[in-house]
């Protein structure tokens, strides 16, 4: 596979929340473009192209169960940022790398506690807790694998994954949370 041939030196709006966690560690993004939906090669297309909340898409594709694996998180007042492997019930093998932040002050006690307790994914704990919200995705992603994400997907070598910015709102559309979503290669 090649890399894409965007170069990106400084982070973008498409990479929030990811790129405040690169920064934190130190690292370059590594390089990025928007790429039109229909161009994304399936199964990515059928699994990010779509208004649909990525853990029960996720779930129904690999007809199982997700948890997560933390790997970074921060806080700021009411502003919750963490960095997760998405890993499916049984096996461990992950199907999603992401960072969110999410705004706690918009989740009532009992969501903003499960959030925290950092076992499950918003996904689950909004379906679980019947939170009303829409998902609106702002990008579609083509990357290239860097070795922090191949390390958090499990990977070796250089990969092109796909992935999307995309943002949720609650019914007075204030933002519940904005996420960057990269799927591992495809074994379809």
């Amino acid at each position: 596979m090649t890399t894409p041939s965007v170069t990106q030196a400084r982070p973008t709006p498409m990479a929030h929340p990811l790129d405040e966690f690169y920064a934190q560690m130190g690292l370059t993004l590594p390089p990025l473009e928007e790429v039109d939906g229909e161009a994304v090669p399936q199964p990515y297309r059928r699994l990010l192209v779509h208004h649909h909340d990525m853990t029960p898409t996720l779930e129904n594709f690999h007809e199982r169960d997700i948890h997560l694996r933390l790997l970074g998180r921060r806080r700021k007042r009411d502003q919750y940022f963490r960095e997760v492997v998405l890993l499916l019930d049984g096996s461990d093998e992950p199907v999603e790398f992401g960072a969110i932040k999410i705004n706690l002050n918009l989740f009532k006690p009992e969501a903003r506690e499960q959030i925290l307790e950092e076992r499950r994914p918003l996904g689950h704990i909004m379906q679980e807790c019947s939170i009303k919200h829409s998902s609106r995705p702002k990008a579609i992603l083509r990357l290239a694998s860097d070795k922090f994400i191949n390390q958090a997907l499990q990977l070796s070598g250089a990969h092109v994954l796909y992935g999307r910015r995309n943002t949720l709102f609650d019914p007075q559309e204030r933002p519940l949370a904005e996420i960057v979503e990269i799927l591992p290669p495809s074994q379809e």
